[in-house]
């Protein structure tokens, strides 16, 4: 009797699960990192808009308050902790592929790619925080200093007039979706009740779309900035959101966007617990 036949009667070995299970945990430790980000942030956007300004309204402040809390230290290191885990996720569908049937399109492969970039910046200026190294500098500022420097570069304002479309052509690709509630597909609907699908569903749709116009007026800016060549007209979050209350719709419109991030934020609690991984 040869090996093979041996391993034929022993059956098929089965295949571990433990990659995967790694995987799942570090897409929900990200999701509820991202969950706390964007629930601070719109907390603090609905005092500004209700007249308490003091704290800037973006990471910088969302870390400074989480920080101020008992065991803050630790919460922000947990927080970082959780953004590493969301940027080794999206790595990780960009090497094998997401969940679902078109998991390993080239183009889910790139977005997971981006993505992958795009939490490992914010989940490295979180730690710097942690480490008590800066990091604590406001998103208008920094975004005026990347702008500056974009625009001394040779065919600066074309790059940075890019970057804003980008930007801006995310936030409303961010707010369509969520109006046509594509995340239901990330879903697993089979074991949620319908009180909590009819639940996650509003709340996907309210935080994206307000998700979605912060991004969009936040390149609207920078494309401002490259047209009129001037880096002060780069916002970060923070001047953002706050330029929502200088329309004529007022504090109203800001309180509105607010408690969209906000819902964002519990939307993202909730995703961690039932999306598919």
């Amino acid at each position: 009797m040869n090996v093979s036949s041996i391993a034929r009667g022993l059956g098929p070995v089965p295949r571990t699960r433990a990659p995967h299970r790694a995987i799942e945990a570090a897409a929900r430790g990200g999701l509820t990192a991202r969950g706390v980000l964007y629930l601070l942030v719109g907390v603090i956007a609905l005092r500004i808009a209700f007249g308490d300004g003091g704290k800037q309204a973006d990471r910088s402040g969302a870390l400074q308050m989480l920080a101020h809390q008992p065991f803050g230290a630790a919460l922000v290191w947990a927080v970082g902790a959780g953004l590493v885990c969301m940027a080794l996720w999206r790595l990780s569908e960009a090497a094998f592929g997401a969940a679902g049937p078109d998991g390993r399109k080239a183009t889910k492969r790139l977005a997971g790619a981006a993505r992958a970039v795009f939490y490992a910046f914010v989940a490295y200026s979180v730690l710097v925080f942690a480490a008590g190294e800066g990091g604590g500098g406001s998103s208008d500022r920094q975004s005026q200093d990347v702008t500056a420097r974009a625009l001394g570069l040779p065919e600066g304002r074309w790059l940075v007039g890019l970057g804003g479309a980008v930007v801006a052509g995310a936030g409303v690709w961010i707010a369509v979706r969520a109006l046509l509630r594509t995340f239901r597909k990330h879903l697993a609907l089979s074991g949620m009740p319908r009180r909590a699908e009819r639940a996650v569903e509003a709340l996907g749709v309210c935080g994206g779309v307000a998700r979605g116009a912060v991004f969009a007026v936040a390149g609207g800016f920078a494309v401002s900035a490259a047209v009129r060549y001037d880096p002060d007209r780069a916002k970060g979050v923070d001047d953002t959101l706050r330029t929502f209350a200088a329309t004529s719709a007022g504090p109203w419109l800001l309180a509105a966007v607010a408690a969209g991030l906000a819902l964002f934020g519990v939307f993202s609690f909730a995703m961690a617990r039932w999306r598919r991984v």
